[in-house]
Formats: structure tokens, C-alpha cells, sequence
């Protein structure tokens, strides 16, 4: 049966359930959909848009989920429909369909399981398949098959190519090259996996492993005692290392780009948590690369080739989805985003077209585990196989093979097949229950593997590849009755995690797992007998049944035959008079220009470990070098991270772009303190060439050997990497070649979070100085400058000297951790001024007055924007004898103003450039791309308001910045964070709790349910912010229906509020529970209500609010004050339906505009409290602005050990001692 609710604004709510529902069942879910009411129809006449019947959404599990939490039995699906006219296209018909009319067969799909099939023509059924075998490949298998005596099944033909794909086996980078007739002594991987041999430095595990493990210095676990229960938070130490890895996720993103590039975070995510025994992922990075973005009609630089008409979804397109996708993923999950970068770019020359038309999204990360788990165990004879995480759809059918081949030349239906579907939330749950593990005592987790391309067939067997197993059919969970047994053990749905673990240990992973509200499958049994199996235990069916080494490892070796082609590129000319022109065009280029678009939604600060993201300055603008993350809350000790890339200058010089990338990333990792210097580094390598096209093969050999020898000779390694060998996009009668892009992600043990220099020139700081890092004299070939012409060049500029890099590199790393240096930004896209225009971005009132003339470079073009590698940095004089001790080649080059123009001066040339007037140029594409995310009202105003929300604090004078001292003879108050599926922000709140000098419980919703915990001892309660079950029909909907309707939950918080000793702090997602459920307004007849950010999108943000006076235990001794804070929220506005007097309204955002009011909140509130003070609930996070080095712009004559706001937490505890039962 299929019930319709539907609400005022024409959306319906189709619920099907196996069992009428009774009147309380309808009561509970009208109030669930906001007020929807049951229409009596079974069919709706009308035109709606809903989701493609065959694929259940992740909103539906959810949904389904919060209604198994309210008591509601029976339902099997829940979807969201919204009626629309007849005509209506403006759907995305990847991921919804248009339906004439909604009726009791909506959900109907008429396919019934499909037997397993006997492949008697392999040959024929690649081919209908697309499994992408090749010819040798074929022949193996039926070789397999006249050995066996018998016929595959189309699993295991479907396995073996999945397995045995290029995405999974690397075949061509494991394969022989031959060029111009000789054949290469050596592998691309062996390329590779010789700078780890030659500079193994710091490596733990290279090449064998889910992610790369270097070795970390000993930091602080803060942790629950035990994960299985309600306990207390604990400190203690452990020996770390830290995880580098980046994954792509091109071919996904092309076709879907909103789950391709989520899913691809999701992957990353994965690998990190799948490392060793399990290790833990900390941030992500993200680059994406597309065709042009065609955002306006008057764009010169767009004119040189003429757009295609797009297979899928159109650049413009899939730069705002698929940013959104990846930053959905992350907001959800609680992972923060703090580094990336974009480029567009297309050209037709010579008769070839390029382009990213298939694109390139790199998800990256750094992350960490510990010493003892970091490497993986051997499973024993019967040992458990377990599933973490959702059940199976039908997705992503073949996605491995189908990423191996070119895009646009396997049938659509194919294409589609390997559309993800992206449920961050369940994959917290699944890295919940794994952090449960690799935090206790001692982790039983033998070996652990992501689930991926090739789905269980790969993750599992990948698990037992030593020993062998057998996996039983009945027990892998089915989220779809209509899968064959090929689709349920080869699909790729994500969010699943496959471990080994001993049949002793499954209990405690169980209860784990159950408390965290992670499914958990135990599937199959380690075996000793080398095979490979799934069967039904209860028909005996086998759709695969193969021993391991015939499964892996026969694949024949790839020849890659290729002859080098010498392409020359026209040279670039240009006119000196039209630099302002082309200064303006160059600041428009994606590359260049504000990646405020992409910062402005997605979190930076979640996990409160973010020591520095990509905002700086009093305007928080895109500027910053790098990211670095902090490996504990208490510690300096911490990991950074950057990027590096030059796919154009490599289409001149392979050799010389693979250098140009490896130097940009380090010419970025520089301003962050390293444990050893340069030597501190490794590298992600990740590989995107279209091979297999004439003369493409070559220049890939010569770019990983150039790749290879410059690492070697710069003493660091690239113990890890990815390829994705098929980045030709075909149309009919036409293809575009993706120039060969290797993208360098640099990650290493920064041992002082508080030292890492900004891109932000400072007013009464020293002199500025330039450094050419690339020892090259200036070239525009490969530049933003030559694309803003239509050209490529015909030179690059190239690093020449690794040893003088290596040195200069060093001695700036010497001089950072002496703190001589003041400012810093490296030179990359757009060219020397761009950088010393960046420089004085982030304030207002600032510049330079500069003298060039030294540089001996008579041509300004050149010397603007050429983007040589280099650095320029504000010191003060005594830098120069170091620099000269060591031997550093350096210029000074002028001085900081206090006026907002950018003086340069080279020989006879003197030019003058008005920084307002610029930034706003540079600022302009951000915006165009903004109107397409936030719409052109809300685009509008954050143009025109950017500037003008300066950051400017008034601090507390009793504020000593001093940590709080703990008298540790006597017993700490106790306290308590509740938290939901769903929640991510437990840790940060927590920490801020314990520091304050409270004992602090983690209680689970679970544990509110089931009685284990009554919150009768507690005298302090924080609901924690995060996405509470991926805030499915909205924001605390389900977690606020999880206490209504479960008796204990409701009674246990009741019991609580009303107490007269205890206080309540809801921030972000808890604020809106506590709003939902109407406890900070009691007595009013018309409660507030939390909504969408006018903005219609998550808001992130570095802001400031301004105390009023107030009644609040926790805030009355900041009234008054100014104070930094993060805000990252997508339901964050406050309708107040009341008068502003009607409400204890604690602080307001210091500006009343947008985009520093980040949500449209009545009155302009912030945070609020109930009449009595005692409960409290706000919108931003202050828990995660409770050190220095949290906040994005502090006040720099200061040097403090915590902020103003561990002040709240202070006199929450001081309050709690005075006011015992």
C-alpha cells in the first residue's frame, strides 16, 4: 500500500508500508512531514518530479530509519515528490524521473532476479557487458574454463574483470613500454616505488596497503573509555602515523557530478579508515578540473574552441554539483575540507582538440592511526568476514571496468549503471564503530578493506587473498529484492566497510556496532584452502567458485607501443599596452580567480582539530598555502598538506610539468613548520593521461621518470598514488583528449600548528623579498596568461636545480620556525602579480610599494606573469644573513603601504594597480558561479558586502588567555555529550568540557533508548552539532522524534530539564533539537522554528558576534565583548515569531548583512536562552573556536593558550560546583 501526505507547497510524501497504519502512526508521521496531511486518494492526477523508481534514495533509508525510531512499524519506503507543470524539464534526469501521475505502482519495478548465467562466449559477453577485457584476457578465461572442465558464470567472467581491471590492477603502470622501438628497462610503478627505496625517510607502509603510513610523532588519544557503553572521556598517549592518500573519481563525476565527486570523497574517506588494522581519516582536500565554464557571453579567452554538445551535464554544471557533492559528503560525514583547487580548460591546435571534457575530481586527505595497528594482520583459518554499513543496490555495476575505458564510447545504460549513490551518514556509522575498535585497548580488527570498485568481489577477496574464504549469499544484506546474484556480490553501493576479525571478538564489534547504529553483517569465514566462494546456504547455488591465483594474478602483462611525437604549439605575442587588460582577464580564469564559491559551503572547522584551512586574513578571503590539521586538541603537533599541478606546461615538457607539480606543492607546504624540514614530505602522485593515443604513451613514460628522478633528488619519496588511464571523452564523429595531468599532493608531520605563515601582508611588519625557486629564466608557455589568449606556448618555465630548491627550502623552514617570517604566498597560477596582489587581498588599507629592476627581466609581461616557481615573504632585514649563510638567492623587493595600491616599478616601467578595484575583478567569477548556488539575490549581496565585513574584535579585560587550571584533588562535576546517528561534532564539545574541568560522558541516542544511561547523575548536558540522521525532513526532525517517541529517551530528558541543578548547551544540530523540541520557549503558545539559511545552502564561515548583556550561566561575563567564531550550518535561521523582548537573545552577529550574518535570523540572533539561564542553544560553533589556532584571524600581538570562549565552559562548571542537587 502506498500512502500520499502533502503539504502547502505541492511536495507529497509517498510512503509505502507492508501494513495499514493505525491513527497514531498517522499522527506521528504528520507531524514527522511538518504538517503534511493524509490525503485519502490512492492516486494523484497531476505532473510530479521524484527520484527514478529503481534506485531507493539514501534520503528514503533515512527517512524509513526515523520512523523505526519513532515506534512506526512496517514501512518499507519513503520518497519526496514535487508537482510541477506538464512542460517542467528542469530535472536531472540522471537521478529523477517525470512522473504523469503517482499511483500504487510507483515503486513497482518489474524485474524479477536474473539466474546465474553459464558463459559459453566470453568474447561476445565482454562485449554486451562492457566489462573492457581485452583480447589476451578473453582467451585466458576460456582457458580457465576448458581447465575447469566446465563454464564460468557470469560472476566470476564479471569478477575477473573487475578485479583484473586497469582501475583495480594498474596494468599499464605494472606494464612494458616500448618507445620509438626500444623497449623501457623498467615499470612506471617501479619509477615510482624507487623513490622509497633510494629516500624511505619516515615511511611505515608504501604500495600495500589502502592508504601510505609515515611515521607521527606521540600525541594524546581523547576518548571514551570503552565504545560498546556509555563512559567517560580519557586521555592518553600514543605513537601515530600519519596516512597520505588521494583518490579520483573522473569518470563518475563526468556522467553524475553530484554522487560521482560525493562518492569520490566518500572513497577517499574510506581508504583512510582501512589502513593497517583501521586508521582514522582527519581532512580532505579537493581539486577539480573541467572545460571552460562559458559563465558569461563576453569572455575572449572562451572563444577559441567552440563548445560541444555536452554527453552528460554541461562544466558549468558539474563545477557547481560536483562541489556540492564533495562538500555534502564531507559536511556530513564531519570531515573539514582545507585545501584544493580548480582549473578550466580547453584548446584546438594542430588538429587536435583538448580539454577536460572528462574530468578530473581528485579527493585527497590526510589522516592518522596508530604505530601498533599500521599494519595489517594475516587472517587465520576461521576468522570472521564482516560487512560494516548499508545493504546492496543496484549501483555502479561494473564501475571499475567501465572507469578503465574512455567516456561516451560504452552505451549509455552501461554508463548509468555506474552511477553511485552517496549516504554519508551511514558511513560515519561504519566509521564510528571502526573508531570504536582502533581506540580501545586492544583493536581485534585483523585486516580491514573499503568497499569500492568492484564491491564485495573486491573488497572481500582482496581480504583473504592469503588464505582464501567462503562467503554465504544469504547473509549480504539486499536492499533491492530484484538483484541477481552477480549484481548483489559485484555492485559498488558504498558506504560499506569489509573487515576479518576473530569469532571471539565478534561480540564486542557487535555491540559497537549496534550502539552506533551500524549495520554489521557477519558474512563468511576465512578458509585455508586458497578459493574463492560465494554460496547460498540454503539452494547451494555458486555463483563463484575459483581459486584465488586463478582469480588474480594471470592477467598477462600490458605493452604499451607508442612513438614519441614532438608537438610544437604556437608561440604567444602579445601587446605591453593591453597589461591591464590581460591583468583582469587572467584574474577572471577559474585558476586564478576566488574560490570563495567553494569555501563559502563547505566546513572547515568541524572535528575542532582544523589549524588552518583555505580563509585568511580580517576579510577571511581564499588564500591560504596549505592546510594543516592538529593530531591532538592539546598538542602543536600536527600534519599539512598542499597540492600541485601543470597539466599545461606539461603538453610543452612532460618532464618539466611533472617537476613544476612536485615544486608547486612544496612552494605551498613551505609556510607550514615541518619535524624535518623538506625531508618531512611525501607525496600522493595521482596520474590522469589519455593512453593508448598516439604519442600520449611516450610523454607519460617521460613525465613519471622526470617525476621519479625529481623526487629522488630532493631526498623525498611517493609512497602512494593513483592512475586513471582513460581521460578521452568521445562524441559522434569527434573526441577530446584530456592533457596528461599528474597531481602532486605533498602531506608531512608538522610539528608546530601555531607557526604557519599566511599569505596576509602586515602593515608594520618588515620588507618583502622574492625567491625564484625554479633557477629558470621567465617563460608564459603552460601559463593562465597564455590561456586567456588561446595559446599554450611554445616554452615552459622548468625547475633546474633540485639541490638549490631543496636548500632554499630548508633555510625558509629554519627561518619560519624562528618566527623571522611575517608573510608569506608561493607564485602559481596567474603569475607574480597575482601573488603580490593576493598579498594585500585580505585587509583593506593595505599595499606595496615594489622595485622589480633587480630581477633582470626587461620585459614586464613576462615578469608579471610568467609563473616561474618562486615565493614571496615579508621579513625583516636580519633574514638576509641567513639567506646569504646559506647560500639562498633572494631580492628585495620593497615595502608594505597603507594604502590599497600596488606600486611596480621595473626599469623604465612604473605601473600602479588599484587593489579594491581588483579584488573585486578577481572576486567576480566567484560570484557568477555563486548565483547558480546561493541565487542571484543572496550572490549579490555577498559581492557587495565581502569587503566590508572586516574582522574586528573587543575581548573581555578580565581575559588572561591562560588554559584553566584544574584542582585534581577533588572530583569533577559530571557531564555528558548526546549525540545521534549522524552527529559528528562529539569530540570538540567533549574536549571544551574536560578542559573546563568536567568529567564528560558520551551517551549515545542508543544508549537513551535502551536505559543504559538516565542522565541522573549528570549536571551538564551538550547536544552535539552534525547532520542527526543527514537531516532527512529536517534538521533534528528525527533525532527530536527519536525522544518524543521513545519512552525512556523522553522520560530521561524530561527528568533532566527539570531539575534545578542543571545546565544545557545545544550548539548546531543540537540547537536546533532543543528548538524543536520546544525547550527554551516553554511557556509560549508559538514556538520558534529553525529554517534553511536564506541563502538556500550550507553557510561556513569565520565570523564575529557581539555579546549582549544576558542572563546566561555560561555567557553573562562576556556581555559586551566582540569575539571570532566558526559558523557552518544549512538550517541555521531562527524564526522568532514573537517581538525581539520576548526573547533572552545572548549574542547577535557583529554585521547585520549577509554574508557575516550567514543565515537571516530574526533579530539577527546568534544564540538564546530560556528565562532561567540555564539552557542555552546557539547556531555557531564555539567549542571549535576554543584555541588560537582554531580561530581564522586573530589578533596578532597576542599569544594565547585558549580564546575568550573557554570562559563559557568555566563558569558552566564553576556554577555546576555551587549548585549540587
Amino acid at each position: 500500500m502506498i500512502y500520499f501526505f502533502s503539504n502547502q507547497s505541492n511536495t507529497v510524501f509517498a510512503l509505502q508500508t507492508a501494513q495499514n497504519l493505525s491513527d497514531t502512526d498517522i499522527t506521528k508521521l504528520e507531524w514527522l512531514f511538518g504538517g503534511a496531511k493524509l490525503k485519502q486518494e490512492t492516486v494523484l492526477t497531476d505532473f510530479f518530479v521524484g527520484p527514478r523508481a529503481a534506485m531507493i534514495t539514501p534520503w528514503s533509508t533515512n527517512a524509513v530509519e526515523i520512523t523505526q525510531n519513532m515506534a512506526i512499524e512496517g514501512i518499507i519506503r519513503i520518497e519526496e515528490f514535487h508537482k510541477v507543470e506538464e512542460g517542467f524539464s528542469d530535472f536531472d534526469p540522471m537521478l529523477s524521473q517525470k512522473y504523469k501521475e503517482l499511483n500504487q505502482d510507483i515503486y513497482t519495478i518489474n524485474i524479477q532476479p536474473e539466474p546465474i548465467i553459464e558463459v559459453s562466449d566470453i568474447a561476445a559477453y565482454n562485449k554486451q557487458e562492457g566489462l573492457s577485457l581485452s583480447d589476451e584476457e578473453v582467451e585466458y578465461l576460456n582457458g580457465l574454463s576448458q581447465r575447469l572442465g566446465r563454464a564460468l558464470t557470469d560472476s566470476e567472467v564479471f569478477g575477473f574483470s573487475q578485479v583484473n581491471s586497469e582501475h583495480c590492477r594498474h596494468k599499464i603502470f605494472n606494464g612494458k613500454f616500448v618507445i620509438d622501438g626500444v623497449e623501457q628497462p623498467t615499470s612506471l610503478f617501479k619509477l615510482i616505488r624507487k623513490t622509497s627505496e633510494e629516500n624511505p625517510n619516515d615511511i611505515v607502509s608504501a604500495y600495500k596497503d589502502n592508504v601510505a603510513f609515515i611515521k607521527g610523532p606521540v600525541v594524546q588519544q581523547f576518548a571514551p573509555k570503552r565504545a560498546d557503553e556509555p563512559d567517560y572521556y580519557a586521555i592518553s598517549d600514543f605513537e601515530s602515523v600519519i596516512s597520505v592518500k588521494a583518490e579520483t573519481h573522473n569518470f563518475p563525476t563526468t556522467v553524475e557530478p553530484f554522487n560521482g565527486a560525493a562518492t569520490g570523497s566518500g572513497g577517499e574517506i574510506r581508504d583512510r579508515l582501512a589502513g593497517g588494522q583501521g586508521s582514522l581519516p582527519l581532512a580532505g582536500t579537493a581539486v577539480y578540473m573541467t572545460a571552460l565554464s562559458r559563465l558569461e557571453e563576453n569572455r575572449p579567452w572562451e572563444k577559441g574552441v567552440e563548445e560541444r554538445k555536452w554527453l552528460y551535464q554541461t562544466p558549468m554544471d558539474i563545477l557547481i554539483k560536483a562541489s556540492n557533492g564533495a562538500t555534502d559528503f564531507g559536511n556530513k560525514f564531519g570531515q573539514p575540507l582545507i585545501t584544493g583547487s580548480v582549473l578550466t580548460f580547453e584548446h584546438e591546435e594542430g588538429g587536435r582538440k583538448l580539454g577536460f571534457d572528462k574530468v578530473i575530481m581528485l579527493a585527497g586527505g590526510v589522516g592518522y592511526g596508530k604505530a601498533s595497528q599500521a599494519k595489517k594482520q594475516k587472517p587465520s583459518e576461521g576468522d570472521k568476514i564482516v560487512v560494516l554499513g548499508g545493504e546492496n543496490y543496484r549501483i555502479g555495476m561494473g564501475g571499475a571496468a567501465v572507469s578503465s575505458a574512455d567516456t561516451g564510447a560504452l552505451g549509455s545504460g552501461i554508463e548509468l549503471n555506474a552511477i553511485q549513490r552517496s549516504n554519508p551518514e551511514m558511513q560515519k556509522r561504519a566509521a564510528n564503530a571502526v573508531r570504536g575498535m582502533v581506540e580501545s585497548d586492544h583493536n581485534s580488527i585483523v585486516s580491514i578493506h573499503d568497499h569500492g570498485a568492484g564491491g564485495h568481489l573486491n573488497c572481500l577477496s582482496e581480504l583473504v587473498e592469503e588464505t582464501g574464504g567462503k562467503i554465504d549469499l544469504d547473509k549480504l544484506p539486499v536492499g533491492d529484492p530484484t538483484l541477481s546474484a552477480k549484481e548483489i556480490i559485484g555492485n559498488e553501493s558504498q558506504e560499506r566497510m569489509g573487515l576479518v576479525i576473530g569469532q571471539e571478538h565478534i561480540e564486542t564489534l557487535q555491540k559497537i556496532a549496534d550502539r552506533e547504529r551500524s549495520p554489521m553483517y557477519t558474512v563468511g569465514t576465512v578458509t585455508g584452502d586458497h578459493r574463492f566462494t560465494f554460496e547460498s546456504a540454503t539452494t547451494g547455488a555458486k555463483p563463484m567458485d575459483l581459486e584465488l591465483k586463478d582469480m588474480f594474478g594471470s592477467s598477462p602483462k600490458v605493452i604499451m607501443e607508442d612513438k614519441t611525437i614532438d608537438r610544437k604549439y604556437e608561440p604567444i605575442t602579445y601587446d605591453k599596452a593591453q597589461l591591464n587588460v590581460y591583468l583582469e582577464q587572467v584574474l577572471q580564469l577559474e585558476a586564478v580567480a576566488s574560490k570563495d564559491w567553494l569555501t563559502n559551503k563547505v566546513d572547515r572547522c568541524v572535528g575542532g582539530r582544523v589549524a588552518k584551512q583555505q580563509c585568511a586574513g580580517p576579510l577571511q578571503l581564499p588564500l591560504n598555502n596549505c592546510g594543516v590539521m592538529a593530531l591532538d586538541f592539546q598538542g602543536k603537533e600536527g600534519i599539512a598538506t598542499s597540492v600541485g599541478h601543470a597539466p599545461l606546461s606539461a603538453l610543452i615538457d612532460p618532464a618539466a610539468g611533472s617537476r613544476i607539480a612536485i615544486a608547486e606543492s612544496l612552494s605551498n607546504i613551505l609556510w607550514a613548520p615541518l619535524k624535518d624540514g623538506l625531508k618531512s614530505v611525501s607525496l600522493s602522485a595521482n596520474w590522469m593521461w589519455a593512453c593508448k593515443n598516439e604519442g600520449e604513451d611516450a610523454r607519460l613514460y617521460e613525465a613519471v621518470k622526470a617525476c621519479s628522478d625529481f623526487a629522488i633528488s630532493l631526498g623525498i619519496n611517493i609512497p602512494t598514488g593513483k592512475d586513471s588511464l582513460s581521460m578521452k571523452q568521445k562524441y559522434k564523429g569527434d573526441e577530446v583528449i584530456a592533457p596528461g595531468t599528474v597531481i602532486i599532493s605533498a602531506a608531512g608531520n608538522c610539528n608546530d600548528i601555531t607557526k604557519v605563515v599566511e599569505p596576509v601582508l602586515q602593515k608594520d611588519g618588515g620588507s618583502i623579498y622574492y625567491i625564484n625557486l625554479s633557477n629558470d629564466t621567465y617563460k608564459l608557455g603552460g601559463s593562465s596568461f597564455a590561456q586567456i589568449l588561446n595559446r599554450i606556448g611554445n616554452e615552459t618555465p622548468d625547475v633546474k636545480n633540485a639541490d638549490q630548491l631543496k636548500n632554499a627550502f630548508n633555510t625558509l623552514q629554519e627561518l619560519i620556525k624562528a618566527d623571522k617570517i611575517q608573510a608569506g604566498h608561493d607564485i602559481g597560477s596567474g603569475g607574480l602579480i597575482t601573488t603580490l596582489l593576493e598579498l594585500c587581498f585580505a585587509d583593506r588599507d593595505l599595499g606595496a610599494s615594489l622595485d622589480l629592476s633587480s630581477l633582470g627581466e626587461q620585459d614586464i609581461i613576462k615578469l608579471l606573469f610568467a609563473e616561474n616557481i618562486g615565493i614571496v615573504f615579508q621579513a625583516t632585514s636580519d633574514v638576509e644573513a641567513t639567506l646569504s649563510a646559506n647560500d639562498v638567492a633572494y631580492h628585495k623587493i620593497g615595502e608594505v603601504t597603507s594604502t590599497a595600491s600596488l606600486q611596480v616599478k621595473n626599469n623604465s616601467d612604473t605601473l600602479s594597480f588599484d587593489i579594491d578595484h581588483l579584488r573585486d575583478v578577481w572576486f567576480k567569477t566567484s560570484y557568477l558561479l555563486d548565483k547558480k548556488q546561493s541565487g542571484p539575490v543572496k550572490a549579490k549581496e555577498r559581492f557587495d558586502n565581502y569587503k566590508n565585513h572586516i574582522l574586528k574584535y573587543n575581548f573581555p579585560t578580565q581575559f588572561d588567555g591562560k588554559k584553566p587550571v584544574i584542582d585534581a584533588s577533588k572530583p569533577r562535576p559530571k557531564a555528558a555529550v548526546i549525540r545521534e546517528k549522524g552527529s559528528n561534532s562529539e569530540r570538540e564539545l567533549a574536549n571544551a568540557m574536560y578542559l573546563a574541568g568536567f568529567d564528560v560522558k558520551d551517551v549515545h541516542m542508543t544508549d537513551l533508548i535502551a536505559g543504559r544511561e538516565t542522565l541522573e547523575d549528570i549536571q551538564f548536558i551538550g547536544a552535539v552539532g552534525g547532520f542527526s540522521n543527514s537531516d532527512v525532513l529536517g534538521s533534528a526532525k528525527g533525532w527530536a522524534g527519536a525522544f518524543m517517541y521513545n519512552e525512556k529517551a523522553k522520560v530521561a530528558l524530561e527528568n533532566f530539564f527539570s531539575r534545578p541543578d542543571t545546565l544545557s548547551v545545544g550548539i548546531c544540530n543540537g540547537c536546533q533539537l532543543f528548538v524543536e523540541l520546544g525547550l527554551i520557549n516553554k511557556d509560549h503558545a508559538e514556538k520558534p522554528k529553525m529554517l534553511h539559511n536564506e541563502s538556500g545552502k550550507h553557510e561556513s564561515i569565520f565570523t564575529s558576534l557581539t555579546l549582549q548583556e544576558n542572563n546566561s550561566v555560561m555567557l553573562s561575563t562576556l556581555a559586551g565583548t566582540t569575539l571570532g567564531v566558526w559558523v557552518s550550518h544549512g538550517e541555521g535561521r531562527f524564526q522568532l515569531p514573537y517581538s525581539e523582548d520576548k526573547y533572552q537573545i545572548i549574542a547577535k552577529y557583529a554585521y547585520e548583512t549577509y554574508p557575516a550574518s550567514p543565515n537571516g535570523s530574526d533579530y539577527n540572533t546568534a544564540m538564546m536562552c530560556d528565562e532561567s539561564g540555564r539552557h542555552l542553544v546557539m547556531m555557531p560553533h564555539i567549542e571549535r573556536s576554543l584555541f588560537q589556532w582554531h580561530w581564522a584571524n586573530y589578533p596578532k600581538e597576542r599569544k594565547d593558550e585558549v580564546t575568550p570562549w573557554m570562559e563559557a565552559f568555566v563558569n558552566a562548571r564553576k556554577w555546576v560546583e555551587t549548585h549540587k542537587g
